[in-house]
């Protein structure tokens, strides 16, 4: 939500060595290899902090390309928006502002735990899924964009700079720190209207009062990106779901928060993640998504669901009663 931009001039001026070296970089990049300098380090009892891109080995092969991925995470809509340089497939959001600190930040969405943990089982696709996939994923629903080819410079470059931050951690570690934490269910449905009070109070002077965030003096992209409206994540995006929402708010947002001096309640990361999520956005197909309905989380809003309880509670709470009829079925 929040962004860091990088002086694009910087970008340009390593850019175009790095699509000279593309496809010899194509071939030498597996889900299997590694970089060859070692980075930021993760333990399960530890809390991981992603080391600063600055650190990336440039003039190297694979630094080279793990810097431009570092660039098109931080700088997502000047490379690949609606004016983009790369391409135009996506909307006018970095992918940084949903991964703080272009995926180094404890509790704030990092890449941690990615390169260890995939390829990896998603119970959304039913399938096993590679951090091509995944990143895929994100351009199409988060993004509210089209797929890059696998064979792309741009996702491989996205790939090196996620393996770049992650190579330190073993496979199949999980680093305290990563992800999005979940907040403790309240005891009755998050209410949109408490949660219009909270982005009046705390939101709207960085995303708008009509949350269409604030564009940049160029039109590239935004200095605070959009919430709702056409600019914004679609419906099929994980912050669709309000226990994303409500915990990555918790612990980030507004801003000059973080995990260690939250400025919310948890009552109202609840309530302003359901006023968000209750605005216009775009609408993505989700026909293929939760095929095991089994499987689905009790927030999802979208049916159809093994239980009798309404989409209107499964989108908003409150969630305790359906998860524990889900216990009782053995979920």
């Amino acid at each position: 939500m929040r962004q860091s931009w990088f002086p694009f001039l910087l970008g340009l001026l390593f850019l175009v060595a790095i699509i000279q070296q593309g496809n010899t970089l194509g071939r030498q990049m597996t889900e299997n290899n590694s970089s060859p300098e070692p980075v930021a380090t993760g333990n399960s009892g530890t809390l991981w902090h992603g080391t600063n891109h600055l650190q990336i080995p440039f003039g190297t092969a694979q630094g080279n390309l793990a810097w431009y991925g570092y660039e098109l995470i931080a700088n997502t809509s000047f490379y690949l928006g609606p004016k983009g340089t790369a391409g135009q497939i996506s909307n006018a959001m970095n992918c940084q502002n949903c991964h703080l600190g272009a995926g180094t930040l404890p509790f704030a969405n990092n890449f941690g735990k990615v390169y260890a943990t995939y390829p990896q089982f998603r119970s959304r696709s039913n399938k096993v899924q590679s951090i091509y996939g995944r990143i895929n994923d994100c351009l199409e629903r988060s993004m509210n964009g089209k797929l890059l080819d696998t064979a792309s410079l741009e996702i491989r470059a996205m790939y090196a700079y996620i393996q770049w931050l992650g190579q330190d951690v073993p496979k199949g570690n999980n680093p305290a720190g990563t992800g999005v934490p979940k907040l403790e269910y309240i005891n009755r449905a998050a209410s949109p209207d408490e949660g219009k009070k909270v982005y009046v109070a705390t939101c709207q002077s960085c995303h708008g009062a009509n949350g269409q965030g604030q564009p940049n003096v160029g039109g590239t992209g935004y200095i605070y990106p959009p919430l709702w409206g056409a600019g914004s994540y679609n419906d099929g995006a994980g912050l669709y779901r309000l226990s994303s929402f409500a915990g990555f708010v918790k612990y980030n947002m507004p801003f000059g928060a973080d995990y260690n001096k939250p400025q919310l309640t948890t009552e109202e990361a609840w309530d302003v993640a359901a006023f968000v999520n209750s605005q216009p956005r775009p609408h993505k197909d989700q026909s293929m998504d939760w095929k095991n309905i089994r499987l689905k989380p009790a927030d999802v809003p979208f049916g159809p669901y093994p239980d009798s309880f309404s989409t209107q509670q499964h989108k908003y709470g409150p969630y305790k009663p359906i998860i524990e009829a889900a216990k009782r079925r053995g979920n």
